[in-house]
């Protein structure tokens, strides 16, 4: 038996050739415990674990499922490009994220679309003095090449605006070797270390600490990009970009509406100026 020190959600640990193999909990798959494991397989393990009820939760707790469902993995632990609900099917990206419409069982998905650009961008919380971008910028890049072991060619950069850190992943199909942990399975690791929810057996949390100072953060958001762009219609825009647009078409008709009025009266302006032209001439005659 060995533990499986980078996954806690895997049962059945043994020792192969030097190297600690467990099996996912949910999908059974074997993984390699050397190694970040796939998102994916994550992902199921963990809607696995909620549903068992071995936690022993009071009648009322409810959990946070957003962007949790339970994935359909390929063999090799990656996801399939068309997951489902029921009768209810859409299309992901290498990193599990929907890129198209939700569909009926029928919808087609071609190829497993990859992520090239992981955006995360966090708020931390109010400072009386802005962090020094030298120190956030040098422990944010040892952190995610030393925890999760992301070659530091694929971190494109870290950037201090406060309250706000962006950091961008950035990992072309091209680039990645296939002993390069992926951008997506770093970004769900990170994630889960953010909330507290670290995944490796030995529980133990992310510090955040600049120059010696804990670092907390309100918000964390993730945004990815993929090498193809995402399939959405008009009807699954944001209410903010619908907004958006709205204001910019009310804006052009509004334009529109004082060039014709401007020109209207422009035109009733020079008639009566003809007008009064004509009948002075008149006068002169008579």
């Amino acid at each position: 038996a060995c533990i499986c020190e980078k996954n806690k959600r895997v049962t059945n640990c043994r020792e192969v050739n030097g190297a600690c193999w467990c099996d996912s909990i949910g999908s059974g798959l074997s993984v390699n415990c050397n190694t970040l494991t796939s998102k994916c397989l994550l992902m199921k393990a963990e809607v696995t674990s909620s549903k068992s009820g071995r936690s022993g939760k009071p009648k009322d707790a409810f959990e946070d499922t957003d962007g949790l469902y339970d994935p359909e993995c390929e063999n090799t632990g990656i996801f399939k490009a068309k997951q489902c609900n029921g009768t209810t099917c859409w299309c992901v990206n290498t990193a599990g994220v929907r890129r198209t419409d939700k569909h009926d069982a029928d919808l087609k998905c071609n190829q497993l679309v990859r992520t090239m650009w992981i955006i995360i961008e966090m708020k931390h919380t109010e400072r009386n003095t802005p962090l020094n971008a030298e120190s956030l910028k040098k422990f944010f890049k040892e952190t995610i090449s030393s925890r999760y072991m992301l070659d530091g060619r694929y971190i494109a950069s870290v950037l201090y605006e406060e309250p706000y850190i962006t950091i961008d992943l950035k990992q072309n199909s091209s680039d990645k070797t296939s002993g390069d942990v992926d951008i997506a399975d770093v970004a769900y690791y990170f994630e889960k270390d953010v909330k507290g929810e670290p995944i490796f057996y030995s529980n133990n949390r992310l510090n955040f600490s600049i120059d010696n100072e804990a670092l907390n953060f309100e918000k964390t958001a993730f945004y990815y990009v993929d090498e193809i762009a995402p399939e959405f219609s008009m009807k699954n825009l944001t209410p903010g970009l619908i907004a958006v647009i709205v204001i910019i078409i009310i804006a052009i008709v509004a334009g529109i509406v004082v060039l014709v009025f401007t020109r209207r009266r422009k035109g009733k302006y020079v008639k009566a100026e003809v007008k009064e032209m004509n009948e002075m001439h008149r006068g002169l005659n008579a």
